[in-house]
């Protein structure tokens, strides 16, 4: 009994007490002079709208939400109150006090869409420049992910390939660093700020210049300082430079390049508010452990994270840096980083925002390698869930190994493809396919790893131009290339699983239009086709090309 009547005493107080003491309150709630507990208190969980996520609703008597960026708080001081009268009986005598309880988002789905991007709390200079560069209505994974990454929650966004994702995670940034976060009057002193405060990682070089292109045209020519590249294959001594010179607030770079930089001290993100991992399920492969390590120890810190101090001078320099991690496909493993380095994130997806833990089983992409593979088929699950454009077609058509190429040739004429990419899985082969399609006619290019940069570059900027009708490339181009008016994806070597498909696949039909993909695969590799089937949850029809046309075959 003593000890339960300290417990209270102590809670009411607002000191800081052990979690172990109290097993009802979140694990994940801390407590300095306000205590953060769930529902049973009687506050409910309803479905998320815009009103739960920090914007009022103009058909409800809605709380009055600050525009900072701090989270729902409910006053519960009747409840508070009640525990103060049962205390008493016990003859402890304490002055009641209101303690702020935090509700935290639990939430199964988001049924709303915004019809533009002022209803989701944006300033007007970015509008401005969304509306210049011809944005006017965000999409669904937009719609949600926006004001739950501008109320500072850790945010894992999972959507389907060319759905937006970029901007998702881009313009709640941009509302709150660098010269458009305001209005003009706000943004005087803009150009004074020298602190990075947000670090966007990307797995490529490709990905991580079209997302500094992105945010270059938002930001227009007058302001491109703001924003700084770091990617591996550029000259470092340059990318210092600028970084001394024009001290951006916003950097992007691949792993490599950034740990380098921070650990020769010329990159200072200890005060970082936003640290982006796009493509995450690459992030978390061997390659990259060591830097990504020193990345996530270094930009920025976790508001729950470093030592417990009790003078509110010390809890006020703790920099609550959000961490937002974003994928096509979200494996378990991105589930238990998001765990280990966010701060109680949420699972954002298109018209549907959850907590993390509705992910409740390790789905995994399924190894399609030949071999058994016992309970394959009960792995099927939110790997790959809702990864691929809604509008696609998708075929395979069986084909002799040395006939490949020129069924390549033979599906293009078909479909009629003015934009075509095709994948294989090694670079030695890349250029006798290029050779065999130019043989045939076909305006084709190579792009890989090998190539320098300013090949790549030159090569990208005709396939967009349309100059180039098939380029020939290997898993480097299925992350981070942009090419919005592509029609087709051929698959001449198989994926090695489902996320690898579903990622050459989202290469075609972005932003809601038509595309195809193809497989071609030998007798033998059928099965591995109604593998994928299984796990992406989509037909793939068998067919073949008869006097250039496509025919769809019966399934015997």
């Amino acid at each position: 009994m003593a000890a339960l009547v300290a417990t209270r005493f102590l809670f009411l107080v607002g000191d800081t007490l052990s979690i172990k003491k109290l097993p009802k309150i979140s694990k994940s709630a801390s407590f300095h002079k306000s205590a953060y507990v769930l529902n049973q208190f009687g506050i409910t969980n309803g479905p998320l709208t815009l009103k739960s996520l920090g914007f009022k609703d103009g058909n409800e008597a809605t709380t009055t939400f600050e525009k900072s960026k701090v989270r729902q708080r409910v006053s519960t001081l009747q409840v508070i109150q009640g525990q103060v009268e049962e205390v008493k009986i016990k003859r402890v005598n304490v002055k009641p006090k209101a303690v702020a309880i935090e509700n935290p988002i639990e939430i199964e789905s988001a049924p709303f869409s915004a019809k533009s991007f002022s209803e989701l709390g944006l300033p007007p200079l970015l509008i401005e420049a969304l509306e210049r560069e011809g944005f006017s209505v965000p999409t669904d994974v937009q719609s949600a992910a926006i004001p739950t990454i501008r109320n500072s929650h850790d945010a894992v966004i999972q959507s389907y390939t060319g759905s937006g994702k970029t901007l998702a995670f881009v313009l709640p940034i941009l509302s709150e660093v660098g010269p458009l976060k305001g209005s003009p009057v706000d943004n005087k002193d803009s150009g004074k700020k020298t602190d990075v405060e947000a670090v966007i990682i990307a797995p490529s070089r490709e990905l991580g210049m079209q997302i500094v292109r992105e945010i270059e045209k938002l930001l227009g020519p007058e302001n491109k300082k703001f924003v700084q590249q770091l990617v591996g294959g550029a000259n470092r001594s340059r990318q210092e430079e600028a970084l001394r010179k024009n001290k951006p607030v916003i950097v992007v770079g691949t792993p490599g390049r950034i740990a380098e930089i921070s650990s020769a001290g010329k990159l200072h993100t200890h005060g970082c508010r936003y640290l982006v991992l796009d493509e995450i399920d690459q992030l978390l492969s061997f390659n990259f452990r060591e830097d990504m390590h020193r990345i996530v120890e270094h930009v920025g810190k976790k508001a729950n994270s470093g030592p417990a101090h009790n003078s509110e001078t010390a809890v006020k320099k703790r920099v609550e840096r959000q961490t937002i991690m974003v994928s096509a496909t979200v494996p378990f493993a991105v589930i238990r980083a998001a765990r280990s380095w966010g701060r109680d994130p949420i699972l954002v997806q298109a018209k549907k925002v959850s907590p993390l833990e509705s992910v409740s089983r390790p789905p995994g992409p399924v190894n399609l390698s030949p071999g058994p593979n016992p309970g394959s088929d009960l792995q099927q699950s939110n790997a790959v869930f809702e990864s691929l454009p809604p509008s696609l077609k998708h075929y395979y058509s069986v084909s002799r190994l040395q006939h490949k190429v020129d069924t390549v040739r033979r599906c293009v004429h078909a479909l009629d493809a003015k934009t075509v990419i095709v994948f294989m899985n090694h670079t030695r082969q890349l250029k006798d396919a290029v050779f065999k399609l130019q043989a045939r006619g076909l305006v084709a290019e190579e792009l890989h790893g090998d190539l320098g940069k300013l090949t790549r570059s030159t090569i990208l900027k005709k396939f967009k131009n349309g100059e180039i009708r098939v380029l020939v490339t290997n898993e480097l181009s299925a992350r981070g290339l942009d090419v919005s008016n592509c029609d087709l994806v051929v698959n001449v070597d198989l994926p090695t699983d489902s996320v690898h498909y579903a990622h050459r696949a989202g290469r075609t039909g972005r932003l809601g239009r038509k595309g195809s993909v193809i497989t071609i695969c030998e007798e033998s590799e059928v099965f591995v086709v109604r593998k994928l089937q299984r796990q992406l949850g989509v037909q793939i029809q068998s067919c073949e090309f008869v006097e250039g046309k496509l025919v769809i075959q019966e399934e015997k």
